[in-house]
């Protein structure tokens, strides 16, 4: 049950996102009053940050403004820059700058030379990182400190600059979200020999000038085609947000394409229920792929790309299983869930789908419904969330499992929006989930004979 000063808190975001006023009390009270209130954990989550020093740093900020808000994050980004200069000087490494600059060229065999014996600063990172992993490693490893510092440093940057993005659309954002993804692209890509896997960028034409742009791992050295999940995010999350924790589960012998969801970031097309054809065509694209078995397919996806996993699973046969992390499906597109949702929230959905007013906004959530297609999920499916999200309907998760035939619901007491407080454990529930309906083959000819088709 919400408390009266909770309750009172989100009627007054709402009043100020009803009143376009947002920006004016920001710069009086600062941003975090109109932010979700996960926004500091999932930031300080992926780059291994202590939250007392984000917060402090969320703190200064006070302005949603494009240029404001983009340089107070960028500042700290230069500063974890800086400081992977330096010890990548020491290394006799590339120049940090080179990394995040999307235009610039980098020698990957040699960045991932230099970095390989810190990987597991990367590799191992998780669904939550351990700020003192850092220096814990270095106390064990001293021969290997400088590209320990220097890989955990352009990881905070790549975060920092993932902040100033947040949550897209402006240009100083989408500048920032370049640099960020530009960061993710380069470690990932130098370091995949070293983690025992094989990385790719990828880019699929979906029609009218779009492209899905994204990154495959697969096990590397594998004789016969591997089953592969597809791990899409949700309204403002980037590909590294996703792959970076996932690396941990590299072994699991499953591979991963990760994207983001149609309508945000790279996209310029808006988010509609015809986006259901970005998804088709990519998993087109997996199922063609040779190294790949096609009948050993499945979907993964976290908050709103909970509600493509699952509408996924109702429509695409192709799919073996799925999961649906913090699903947005029906009752999170009523109303009554916008109470206390922030401006800054209501102006990126609007954004996203290209909605022009609240009431054309309301409308073409309404259209994206999935409660009659639940009954038509036939794969088993794995519903994660928590008891109390503050940012989507916790009765969609509900539902989905039961009223799809095979739904299993994993509902955390006391959790917020995609239960993030039991990331470790829902984390390893997943691959489990995974592994169990998408088990390992024995090597056929025929499946030897698609391998070696590469």
């Amino acid at each position: 049950m919400t408390s009266l000063p909770e309750l009172g808190k989100q009627v007054m975001v709402s009043a100020r996102a009803l009143t376009h006023t947002t920006e004016r009390a920001a710069q009086r009270m600062g941003v975090a009053p109109f932010l979700p209130r996960l926004f500091a954990d999932r930031f300080t989550c992926l780059g291994g940050i202590p939250i007392e020093e984000f917060r402090a740093r969320l703190a200064g900020c006070r302005s949603f403004d494009d240029a404001r808000w983009a340089g107070h994050w960028e500042g700290f980004a230069d500063e974890h820059l800086a400081l992977a200069d330096a010890a990548l000087l020491r290394l006799g490494g590339p120049r940090a700058e080179r990394l995040a600059d999307p235009n610039a060229t980098v020698d990957l065999r040699e960045l991932g030379e230099l970095l390989a014996p810190a990987v597991t600063i990367l590799a191992d990172r998780g669904t939550v990182a351990d700020p003192a992993a850092v220096a814990r490693f270095c106390a064990e490893h001293p021969g290997a400190t400088d590209a320990a510092i220097a890989l955990d440093e352009l990881i905070k940057a790549l975060v920092y600059e993932f902040v100033a993005a947040w949550p897209g659309w402006t240009p100083r954002r989408l500048r920032a979200y370049e640099r960020s993804h530009r960061l993710c692209e380069v470690l990932t890509l130098a370091l995949a020999p070293a983690m025992g896997v094989t990385i790719e960028v990828v880019r699929i034409p979906v029609g009218d000038g779009e492209q899905v742009r994204g990154m495959l791992v697969l096990p590397a050295g594998s004789a016969t085609p591997a089953p592969a999940a597809l791990v899409t995010n949700g309204l403002e999350g980037t590909i590294a947000e996703l792959l970076i924790p996932m690396l941990t589960q590299r072994d699991s012998g499953i591979g991963l394409f990760v994207m983001e969801m149609p309508g945000t970031y790279s996209y310029r097309r808006p988010l509609s229920a015809a986006s259901q054809q970005v998804y088709t065509k990519v998993i087109d694209f997996l199922a063609a792929e040779p190294r790949i078995d096609a009948d050993r397919i499945g979907m993964v996806g976290f908050s709103f790309g909970g509600y493509w996993s699952t509408r996924m699973a109702a429509v695409d046969d192709r799919l073996s299983v799925a999961v649906s992390n913090g699903p947005l499906t029906h009752r999170s597109f009523g109303g009554r869930n916008s109470i206390g949702l922030p401006e800054i929230m209501v102006s990126t959905l609007a954004a996203t789908t290209g909605a022009r007013s609240p009431l054309e906004l309301s409308g073409k959530l309404a259209k994206l419904s999935l409660a009659q297609h639940y009954r038509d999920i036939a794969i088993p499916i794995l519903i994660i969330n928590g008891t109390h999200d503050t940012l989507a309907a916790t009765q969609d998760s509900i539902d989905i499992a039961a009223h799809a035939p095979h739904g299993v619901l994993a509902l955390y007491a006391g959790d917020d929006h995609c239960a993030m407080g039991h990331a470790p454990l829902w984390s390893e529930l997943t691959t489990q989930f995974l592994r169990e309906h998408l088990p390992a083959s024995t090597p056929t000819v025929e499946s030897e004979a698609k391998a070696t088709k590469r």
